[in-house]
């Protein structure tokens, strides 16, 4: 069997005395893409730091391509490509010089030859050789996910990569992700609030709600629901949020 690109055990995350993360369980087979939801608040981005190192687990462990992050951190993060938050892109570097550090920092020469022609397809050359500050939201989210790409990554993580592109621009870039998930080297784990791309395009999807993956469905429930119509796939993730807060109440939690 393939080595999971990812794996969860037991992650707890916590902020000062609050915690965050209670537990996250999870694995990612080579191929897929992996849907993360929740409701603002949930804990999605803190999961997302938690894999990235930007934030060190309270306990639990994770693993990335084999590789824990806690004893061998270097082969682990150069198996991860992380989209990172628009706003913290250098504001005085070119996107070009961003790209060519990256590709650095993965130790490649020169920037990818797949990379770069993404960026041609997104229509990014034209800002290439211009200063981050005068890009647009648009435009930054273009570079976060170009980064994200360098290096042949076997696990990419995209935390709302999709908010600000144009409908041309998230076509591209979902294609490409499929491209890359079909040839079997890498998986994706996006965190996003649209339901459009979890019908489309997640292989499995799970709801986060309060700092613990409540509930899962596999890609079958995800297509099953999308053809019900209307909008069953939206009521479904209700469902499941609404019946995990009675729970709690119930249990007094």
């Amino acid at each position: 069997m393939n080595t999971p690109i990812l794996e969860l055990h037991d992650v707890h995350a916590r902020y000062g005395r609050e915690e965050v993360l209670r537990g996250i369980t999870l694995r990612l087979a080579p191929g897929a893409w992996f849907c993360l939801l929740g409701p603002n608040g949930a804990g999605k981005s803190t999961l997302l730091h938690c894999i990235s190192t930007r934030l060190q687990p309270s306990s639990g462990e994770v693993r990335i391509d084999g590789h824990a992050l806690s004893t061998d951190a270097v082969a682990a993060k150069q198996a991860l490509g992380f989209a990172a938050a628009p706003e913290q892109l250098p504001d005085l570097l070119t996107g070009r010089q961003c790209l060519e550090v990256y590709a650095l920092a993965k130790g490649a020469e020169e920037i990818d030859a797949a990379v770069l022609a993404l960026a041609a397809q997104l229509g990014f050359m034209k800002f290439i050789d211009k200063c981050v500050d005068t890009y647009s939201l648009g435009t930054r989210q273009k570079l976060c996910v170009l980064l994200a790409l360098l290096g042949e990554p076997r696990l990419i993580v995209l935390d709302e990569a999709f908010n600000g592109l144009d409908p041309v621009s998230a076509l591209i870039l979902k294609r490409h992700l499929r491209e890359r998930l079909q040839r079997g080297r890498c998986a994706v784990l996006l965190a996003t609030h649209s339901l459009d791309i979890v019908e489309h395009y997640a292989d499995r999807a799970a709801l986060l709600l309060e700092g613990r993956l409540v509930h899962e469905w596999q890609g079958s429930e995800i297509r099953s629901a999308t053809r019900a119509g209307g909008n069953r796939l939206e009521e479904m993730i209700a469902g499941a949020m609404e019946s995990t807060v009675l729970a709690a109440s119930l249990d007094g939690r």
